[in-house]
């Protein structure tokens, strides 16, 4: 993990518990850790079957399709981890993800779209990508930073309420809730994303690193960013927050949601891979 991605997550569970302290106390700081605990627990252990679950993916098998098959294994045995199993979503917009707690419980999902628009070597950049997560462990790294930005957002609107039931506030305490209210879970979602950022950089450099070739990752980046602008998804809320686990976020957005992006900007990924000495 580096220091930047340990950073944003250390900041991001001293907001959690200093907002928690803030509402109530040792009480309030006791509360807001074991609901931390309670969600980061469930999302350890069954965030891959959600996602897989939510997008329909199913099996790819590896006599429809044995290059796809072939490369992940070539791939997975340059990073010396296991090969993961390899489900297609049936989407026509061309993108992959990767899930999973760590190398030995993951899957990598492709879509039609990619299998239809890459060649090898930008195939092969693309699963190496999504191995690099795996092998880093940064879907769960990115599913903690999701689960105590969003756990945030749901202590403050409870402390809110609850306060106003209580009819516990005064003029200056209102003032100082709707600030706390507003200010906390955007500062939480723009560490969230922060620490989404760093990630995917370091998987571009690792997968590159990996498989000795960063060109083949940069076209692929290329071609996906203009098909993802081509042929946006309109996803639910729920699919939505998992826009960080694709290589390209797929989804259409407002302007607001594209400055606060859980990817880096293509040209800034493509420019850090054409300079990467392999």
């Amino acid at each position: 993990m580096t220091t930047r991605t340990i950073l944003y997550l250390g900041l991001l569970t001293g907001l959690f518990l200093g907002v928690g302290f803030l509402l109530d106390g040792q009480n309030g700081l006791v509360s807001a850790l074991m609901l931390a605990l309670v969600m980061n627990v469930i999302s350890y252990w069954f965030s891959d079957k959600i996602v897989l679950w939510m997008y329909r993916a199913k099996p790819l098998d590896e006599k429809t399709a044995p290059n796809v098959h072939a490369i992940l294994a070539e791939v997975a045995k340059a990073m010396d981890i296991p090969k993961p199993p390899l489900y297609l979503v049936n989407l026509p917009v061309p993108n992959a993800f990767a899930t999973g707690r760590d190398p030995h419980h993951a899957a990598v999902a492709v879509t039609q779209g990619i299998l239809d628009l890459l060649d090898h070597e930008e195939l092969k950049g693309v699963l190496a990508h999504e191995l690099s997560h795996v092998k880093n462990r940064d879907v769960l790294i990115s599913t903690i930073a999701a689960v105590l930005a969003g756990a945030l957002s749901v202590i403050v609107r409870i402390a809110y309420w609850g306060a106003g039931s209580r009819n516990r506030r005064s003029e200056g305490n209102a003032i100082s809730f709707i600030l706390l209210i507003i200010l906390t879970p955007l500062i939480a979602m723009l560490l969230q994303f922060a620490v989404s950022r760093s990630r995917e950089l370091l998987a571009d450099e690792t997968g590159a690193r990996a498989i000795h070739n960063s060109k083949g990752l940069a076209s692929a980046l290329e071609k996906l960013h203009l098909a993802s602008k081509r042929m946006p998804l309109l996803g639910t809320p729920s699919q939505n927050a998992t826009a960080h686990l694709f290589i390209v976020n797929p989804f259409s957005g407002s302007f607001m949601m594209k400055l606060f992006s859980t990817h880096p900007p293509i040209d800034e990924r493509i420019k850090r891979l054409t300079a990467l000495k392999e």
